[in-house]
């Protein structure tokens, strides 16, 4: 519209340039009678240049530069024998021209200036309005802002109405003020030379009545499309009045969710520093897969964001009311917007939705994007396909269960299609179950079981890089360490835990869940994967948010279609008993990584795995030694007892001999021979002994 406006406007000051060189030139004729001829030449001169004029709503206005020539022509003829005729022309004239300049041109100058002035009005009572605080509301303020735009935006409407009209009316007050002048001169060169001269002929003065035939038709023209757009004005007066509040009753004006096209006035957040940052406010538009975005004064617009499988959700930012955030489907790039009302908000975000699902690319995209609503307002109840196929693969009685496998980060279900068999649907996931959609992290919520199986989960992390202790020897200890950045999109209570169906079914009842009751936000978290544990980790804080062991996580699994989507099942003991276990599963949102954050896990769980069997080898071997340097003890000691023993009897028998040669008294000299015997005999005694 504004492109259009501008349009308008150039003509009109082409317009304006045009007769002021035209009033110029019929002036000379008036003040000036020796300059008469000079200046009837010069307006023909200016007659025949008419049609070389770039008037960009005039161009094919072949039967006004046709008769502007045939003025030329006559008024070239007459150039050379006009006398003052300065009464005549004044009335006839200069009067018409004179008007139209001084009171056409300045109503559309003066028009064009009270516009802009509305609406600068408008957009500073719009800011005004953008600014109203979310947490800290004033009726008084609200009620005088809201009144304020309610205002600035009927006068700018009414202004703009009214200057669109006069614009409107320019064309043929165009034709009116370069007709009327032409008309008076001619008949007062007529009345001037009474019965005509040989250049005024019958045949010119037929011309010049279809002439002034034509005005009058021209005028009554003008006179018809001015009471109709009058009419116009009035009725879009009336109607226009509920729009004029920038926060519309959603009872009287519905919210569309089917939406795959929309375009409006959006304020976008730009960051002009680590903490300050701006708001703009452009014109978006939807275009295919493409957000657009056109300041005031551009001809066309710009790209803004690629927004095929992109996320969005409805964010908390600065205190603004209804804002939202588009993050681009490989992260690196996020937009916050700020919509005027709820319903807009609502709308951009479900067709942001319905765009980044590529809905548009279809025969009849809102009708397949009622479909998709529709199915996943249904979504809540199980569907008979799903039921049916879980009774035709039930086992038959007396049919024992095979032992369940844990999934693998692909999601598919592959030679498990056996123990699907064993499954339905009331044992996945109980009906009234409730939902979880935020993060409840166990330094707020001291819930029962939850402390005890996250651990410590509000602990802060050392942002810095520096020496932190405790949590130091929990993050460097660990092989691995894997960062992604996910969205929470709920949990809930589960009853089974050994099937990757499970999770799948949990997938569905909470987007079906979150589409029913209207819940778009997001809450973004860093997941960091380790050989302990998962964590959550506040992006902007470095705060944990909740951690889950790994030995509690049983089962995750992707989405099968959609990669993004993943989930895991964490078995917790619910209360003070260690043998009541319950199993609840979380559902998150990834930049397209859903299968690698599961195969991280299986990854940090086989680590896991490993170090527990190399703690164990290590143990036992460590167990084994301590038993043999036991029982090495144990032999050594009773060497040392046996050493001990004999020791103690060479004493007893060395003392023994030198008590009995005393108390004798006497001593036997022995012969040599004999002293040999008697130490063989000795000799053989001993090794008797011995041996």
């Amino acid at each position: 519209t504004r492109s259009l406006l501008g349009v308008f406007e150039e003509d009109a000051t082409a317009i304006s340039n045009y007769m002021n060189q035209l009033y110029q030139a019929m002036h000379r004729i008036y003040d000036a009678q020796n300059e008469l001829s000079a200046a009837t030449h010069l307006t023909s001169k200016l007659l025949k240049e008419y049609e070389k004029q770039r008037f960009p709503l005039g161009g094919d206005d072949e039967v006004m530069s046709s008769t502007l020539q045939q003025f030329s022509k006559v008024i070239d003829e007459l150039s050379s024998c006009h006398a003052v005729l300065s009464t005549q022309l004044a009335d006839a004239m200069m009067f018409p021209i004179t008007q139209f300049k001084e009171r056409d041109l300045k109503e559309i100058l003066t028009l064009k200036e009270v516009f802009q002035i509305a609406s600068n009005d408008h957009d500073a009572a719009i800011n005004r309005y953008s600014r109203l605080s979310k947490k800290r509301e004033n009726d008084k303020v609200k009620y005088e802002v809201t009144e304020d735009v309610y205002t600035s935006r009927k006068k700018q409407h009414q202004t703009m109405m009214h200057y669109f009209c006069a614009l409107n009316t320019l064309q043929y007050k165009k034709k009116i003020a370069l007709l009327e002048p032409l008309l008076g001169y001619m008949q007062a060169q007529i009345s001037f030379f009474k019965m005509g001269s040989e250049n005024l002929n019958e045949q010119l003065e037929e011309f010049l009545a279809n002439i002034g035939t034509s005005v009058q038709n021209v005028r009554r023209e003008m006179d018809s499309d001015i009471e109709t757009m009058q009419q116009t004005i009035e009725d879009l007066e009336v109607a226009s009045d509920p729009l004029y509040v920038p926060d519309p009753d959603p009872t009287k004006f519905p919210v569309n969710r089917n939406l795959t096209r929309k375009a409006g006035y959006l304020n976008a957040r730009n960051k002009t520093g680590l903490v300050s940052s701006t708001w703009d406010r452009q014109f978006y538009f939807t275009q295919g897969g493409n957000l657009m975005s056109q300041a005031r004064g551009d001809v066309a617009g710009g790209l803004a964001m690629d927004i095929d499988n992109c996320s969005v959700m409805a964010v908390d930012c600065e205190d603004r009311r209804y804002c939202f955030q588009i993050t681009s489907f490989d992260g690196k790039k996020s937009s916050i917007l700020q919509a005027e009302s709820k319903k807009d908000h609502e709308e951009w975000i479900c067709t942001i939705n319905n765009i980044s699902k590529q809905i548009y690319l279809s025969e009849n995209p809102e009708e397949t994007a009622a479909r998709v609503n529709q199915s996943a307002l249904e979504a809540v109840t199980p569907s008979p396909s799903f039921q049916q196929r879980h009774e035709s693969l039930r086992p038959a009685a007396g049919q024992s269960r095979p032992p369940t496998a844990r999934t693998s980060s692909s999601g598919s279900l592959g030679s498990e299609s056996t123990n699907l068999a064993a499954l339905s649907l009331d044992s996945l996931v109980a009906p009234d179950t409730p939902i979880q959609f935020d993060i409840i992290s166990p330094v707020c919520e001291d819930q029962p079981g939850q402390a005890k199986a996250f651990g410590q989960g509000g602990r802060r992390t050392n942002p810095f890089g520096e020496s932190g202790g405790i949590i130091k020897s929990e993050t460097e200890d660990s092989i691995l360490h894997q960062l992604f950045i996910v969205r929470f999109l709920g949990s809930m209570e589960v009853k089974s835990d050994d099937h990757p169906d499970v999770v799948y079914e949990t997938m569905r009842q909470i987007l079906a869940a979150r589409a029913i009751h209207n819940i778009f936000r997001m809450t973004e978290s860093h997941l960091l994967v380790t050989c302990d544990c998962l964590k959550l980790i506040d992006p902007q804080t470095q705060v944990t948010r909740l951690t889950f062991p790994l030995p509690c996580v049983v089962l995750y699994a992707t989405h099968q279609e959609n990669k993004r989507l993943f989930g895991f099942v964490l078995r917790t003991s619910s209360g003070r008993s260690e043998s009541n276990l319950s199993s609840v599963c979380y559902i998150f949102e990834s930049n397209n990584e859903g299968e690698k954050i599961c195969d991280s896990v299986g990854l940090a769980k086989q680590i896991a795995l490993h170090a527990e069997l190399d703690r164990r080898a290590s143990e036992k071997q460590k167990e084994i030694e301590r038993v043999k340097e036991k029982q090495q003890k144990e032999l050594n000691k009773q060497k040392q007892i046996e050493k001990d023993l004999e020791e103690q009897s060479r004493l007893i028998a060395a003392s023994s001999r030198p008590n009995q040669a005393s108390s004798e008294g006497q001593f036997v000299v022995l012969s040599s021979s004999q002293s040999e015997e008697s130490d063989l005999g000795e000799g053989g005694k001993k090794r008797e002994s011995e041996a």
